[in-house]
């Protein structure tokens, strides 16, 4: 077994052991993909101020989200497809969120569904909703999650039509994968995988398979989006998807300080500063470039989170002093699910964590609470994204 020493160690292994189709899937975004990797590179930008003679003894990471206490200022963000990744990712996932003691948030795409989550924990997680135009399937998969005991809801609202992603078109996306002379050649490259999947009832999308009608092909990810995802999305749709749920509401994918001052108009719990991962607009800019003015805008009316681009402690580090009380990682946890199911995703979090703590104590800090912008040295401009 080799060492782990960070998330990219992780993602090697990942690489080597999924097909193209899903690994391209995680690590891709849409157009030229330029804003999938200012995501992480604008990270790099970001300095931190070392600090000396500081007693570092009693450090704590730990924190709340919305409530609940969280062992750091982490939560595992709703992916798409995650039991493609690995045989019943989404249930391996859940289970090693809850056992570090972070928030795990399925997917409404997922492989597993609800249901099949909820059997396999003992603690409440978290579901996501796309802005469908189907307000029988958004009443019926929202009292599902409310049956399977989910304590939040994630609306994710940058999806109203997919941004192009070009990796998904070439490889023909789909879950289970459609057995084409080139899927089948690069499947027989990953045999300890395709074990696995023979191992599992678990290929298509649970939440939707049985549960939907109208959708020509509900393998296809494309197809799903382009029939029931809803172009006509206003905030007056947001609030009615909010007044159906009746609980704690994360809106997932504000990128713009006025969109952000609206989402706290109408009591949202959270939002989460987010460009998709870079998968929809590209040539937006990267969420840690908007989160200063994002948390500014929102002036503690509502908790701000973000996601994209976080691939180590360090980056969480620089999120919370920016002005994020929480943030959301999905690759760097699917790295892991893919390359070692549930204890891949318990690494990935231990790695995140060592770094964040050991990083916060040389910066002179024992709380995260304590973390703010006087521990970051940062380039010119960078706190006037619209300069």
């Amino acid at each position: 077994m080799p060492v782990i020493t960070c998330i990219d160690d992780l993602k090697r292994i990942y690489r080597r052991r999924v097909p193209r189709m899903f690994y391209d899937y995680a690590e891709s975004g849409s157009w030229t993909e330029q804003t999938f990797r200012e995501n992480s590179s604008d990270f790099a930008d970001i300095r931190l101020r070392q600090r000396i003679a500081v007693d570092m003894t009693g450090r704590t990471v730990a924190t709340q989200m919305i409530g609940q206490d969280v062992a750091m200022p982490v939560a595992l963000a709703p992916v798409g497809l995650t039991g493609m990744q690995n045989a019943d990712g989404e249930i391996k996932a859940a289970r090693a969120a809850e056992k570090f003691g972070v928030p795990f948030t399925l997917s409404t795409m997922s492989i597993c569904s609800i249901e099949d989550v909820a059997r396999h924990t003992s603690s409440p997680f978290w579901f996501q909703i796309y802005t469908l135009n189907d307000d029988a399937f958004n009443a019926s998969i929202i009292n599902r999650a409310k049956a399977a005991g989910c304590s939040a809801l994630v609306i994710t609202v940058d999806l109203q039509i997919l941004g192009q992603r070009h990796k998904d078109l070439k490889n023909g996306l789909s879950a289970p994968p459609k057995l084409t002379i080139p899927t089948m050649l690069n499947l027989a490259t990953k045999w300890a995988w395709g074990l696995e999947m023979l191992g599992t009832r678990r290929r298509f999308f649970g939440n939707i398979v049985g549960h939907v009608e109208g959708v020509s092909d509900p393998s296809s990810l494309s197809a799903w989006t382009a029939e029931k995802f809803d172009p006509a999305l206003n905030w007056d749709k947001i609030r009615k998807l909010m007044d159906m749920w009746g609980g704690k509401v994360i809106l997932k994918g504000i990128l713009d300080p006025e969109d952000a001052a609206r989402a706290a108009d109408i009591g949202a719990d959270a939002i989460v500063v987010s460009n998709h991962g870079g998968r929809q607009l590209d040539g937006a800019l990267s969420s840690i470039r908007m989160l200063p003015e994002i948390a500014s805008a929102v002036g503690g009316r509502t908790e701000v989170w973000m996601d994209g681009g976080i691939r180590s402690g360090q980056d969480v580090l620089k999120a919370r002093a920016l002005g994020a009380t929480g943030t959301m990682i999905g690759r760097a946890f699917v790295y892991g699910l893919g390359a070692m199911g549930e204890k891949g995703v318990t690494t990935a979090l231990e790695v995140i964590r060592k770094e964040l703590d050991t990083s916060m104590a040389l910066c002179g800090e024992r709380d995260i609470a304590r973390v703010g912008r006087h521990n970051l040295l940062l380039p010119n401009g960078f706190l006037n994204a619209y300069s």
